[in-house]
């Protein structure tokens, strides 16, 4: 047994078979810890095939607050033979081991230092039900109850959950909630109860809420007046646009004349879908297209012509493992310099971290507003964990009397002020031009958009010398852009320490937690979460006020700390990678491991 109680601070993993209706269970379990006020963080591990292979879904709970993945299985729920004997191995010495005990546990799967738990899931349902497909799925429901009772989960919030989900299917839920019913007495009957891992009720979370990236970034588009989107499907991006669509049909749908004020087009491939989205954009509607690695790869023909041509885009990239197909349903930070490159030539493209659901909101309507400000792409990188797992975050707030930030655009009156309009003449010194609307003026503010060299009023040219002032204009865009680009997260602004951490996106949950765990050590880290590219003069300050710096990312070329050495000329003998990269979400034992190994003789003082 466990040396001493955990409550509320423990690690449940499930192992399952894809496509067996197991995922509905498993989160019926989190929901039920989040409507306890306990912080609670789930993630599903699946395969890329349809079904049949194992499926994973881990769930941490920290009364502390810490959001990251965590080392170490508490709780393993195995019932899939497949991947029986490494989930076994994956239990931490004195921790539990739940299985479907219908058959007798083969020996290979039994360790003298943990705890085992058999319930005989299958035989039970055979008993309760005649139908094989509900044996299957109740099966799920009925290890669900028996957790209940082994960890001190309150029914009565299964109950509600049950009763939202059949809401409107109300025969369903007695079915359910007498196979809940079925796992806690099970449990009543056969085991000591409750484990040394329990929950107990708290008021940790207030108003906080659990939701995806991916619907917030669908949210967000809507929110933010997008009204075209158009896309290929990709894991896992898929689902942003899939939640455009759904929200779209409550608030896109004009009631009077019936017909949605949206469009929202499968294209038949990523090239295409972004073409689209730089047309409707060009003609004055907000527009928008999701992607992954794979698909900024064929995109970057078109992301050029947009920077070029000055035509505003916003694109969503939940990031994925690569390169090539990589591996599709597991999770990295690893397309930040195709990114921030993105095209031949001389390109720079505006990024954006998000870290939670509630940035992934904010962040993809300020990326509308920033793309017609600026007249150029902004890309948000997003990544698998981000868009396609539950997250706690703050509440999405938005303000009714916001307005939307279209940038320097004429209108008819403005341009019968105009002598002569130029689409590509820096009027105000700031780099970035003036534009008009298709069908503005009867006569004035017309022009081509091309990708090829132009003058400033949008004439063809291959004159080197407009060439170079076209290109030279663009630089002083971008210089400006670091004045509407998010500013960093600066952790401990007075500088109490010589080592820093640098960090972005949901690498932020593993390494806050690692700061505070080697605070308790002794060892002191300021801290800065990068929010957007261009890099704002805060993040060259930070470098520059550190002896070394650790910069956090889950790639295997450390693409952060290349761009950071690029465009600032950072200091390469102070920046040191702590890198993951093995489609996990970075865990703050990794990073503590990484950082000990360079500061092992400041460790040893301690």
């Amino acid at each position: 047994m466990l040396s001493s109680p955990k409550v509320n601070d423990f690690v449940v993993r499930f192992a399952n078979v894809n496509g067996t209706g197991s995922a509905s269970a498993n989160f019926l379990f989190t929901k039920a810890i989040f409507r306890m006020g306990i912080p609670v963080t789930p993630k599903n591990i699946f395969p890329s095939n349809i079904q049949g292979l194992p499926t994973w879904y881990e769930v941490r709970v920290s009364e502390k607050g810490y959001l990251g993945r965590r080392e170490g299985i508490d709780l393993m729920v195995a019932v899939n033979p497949q991947s029986m004997l490494k989930d076994v191995a994956d239990v931490r010495p004195g921790g539990y081991f739940l299985y479907d005990s219908s058959k007798k546990l083969h020996s290979e799967y039994i360790r003298e230092d943990i705890n085992y738990i058999g319930i005989p899931l299958m035989h039970m349902c055979n008993e309760a039900y005649s139908d094989a497909r509900q044996r299957q799925l109740f099966k799920n429901i009925i290890y669900v109850g028996a957790l209940a009772a082994l960890l001190d989960i309150e029914f009565k919030e299964l109950e509600g959950l049950l009763a939202e989900q059949f809401k409107g299917k109300e025969k369903l839920i007695p079915m359910n909630v007498q196979a809940l019913q079925l796992g806690v007495d099970y449990v009543h009957k056969n085991f000591k109860y409750p484990l040394d891992i329990r929950l107990e009720r708290r008021d940790l979370l207030g108003d906080k809420i659990l939701m995806e990236g991916n619907a917030a970034c669908g949210l967000g588009a809507v929110y933010a007046g997008a009204t075209v989107a158009a896309w290929y499907p990709i894991t896992p991006s898929t689902s942003v646009v899939e939640a455009f669509m759904d929200y779209s049909e409550e608030f896109r749908f004009d009631k009077i004349n019936g017909k949605k004020n949206v469009a929202i087009v499968q294209a038949e491939d990523e090239l295409a879908a972004i073409g689209m989205v730089i047309g409707a954009s060009w003609n004055g509607a907000r527009s928008f297209t999701s992607t992954s690695g794979p698909g900024v790869s064929l995109m970057n023909e078109f992301l050029g012509l947009a920077y070029f041509a000055e035509i505003p885009v916003v694109l969503i990239d939940v990031q994925r493992t690569g390169p090539s197909t990589g591996m599709p349903t597991r999770t990295q930070q690893s397309d930040v310099m195709e990114a921030a490159y993105a095209s031949h030539g001389d390109t720079k493209q505006v990024l954006l971290f998000p870290s939670t659901p509630k940035e992934c909101f904010d962040m993809t309507a300020d990326a509308f507003d920033l793309a017609e400000q600026l007249q150029t792409p902004v890309i948000m990188l997003t990544d698998l964990d981000l868009g396609m797992n539950d997250h706690v975050s703050e509440p999405l707030v938005w303000d009714d009397k916001r307005k939307y930030k279209r940038g320097k655009v004429l209108t008819a009156e403005q341009l019968d002020k105009i002598e002569k309009f130029g689409r590509y003449l820096d009027v105000d010194g700031d780099g970035i031009t003036y534009r008009t609307y298709p069908g503005t003026h009867p006569v004035k503010g017309s022009f081509f958009t091309r990708g090829t060299s132009r003058d400033e009023y949008a004439g063809y040219t291959e004159d080197g010398g407009a060439y170079k002032r076209n290109v030279d204009r663009l630089t002083k865009k971008w210089e400006t852009s670091k004045t509407y680009v998010p500013a960093p997260q600066i952790y401990n602004k007075e500088n109490k320490s010589e080592n820093g951490f640098l960090f972005f996106g949901t690498s932020q949950y593993s390494s806050e937690e690692a700061m505070d765990l080697m605070k308790e050590d002794g060892l002191i880290f300021d801290a800065i979460r990068i929010k957007s590219f261009p890099f704002t003069k805060e993040v060259e300050d930070f470098i520059n006020s550190h002896k070394r710096i650790f910069v956090i990312e889950q790639n295997r070329d450390a693409q952060m700390k290349s761009l950071l050495m690029i465009e600032l000329q950072a200091d390469p003998n102070k920046l040191f990678s702590v890198l993951n990269y093995d489609g996990m979400p970075i865990t703050a034992d990794h990073i503590i491991n990484q950082v000990s190994k360079v500061l092992s003789p400041e460790l040893k003082q301690v």
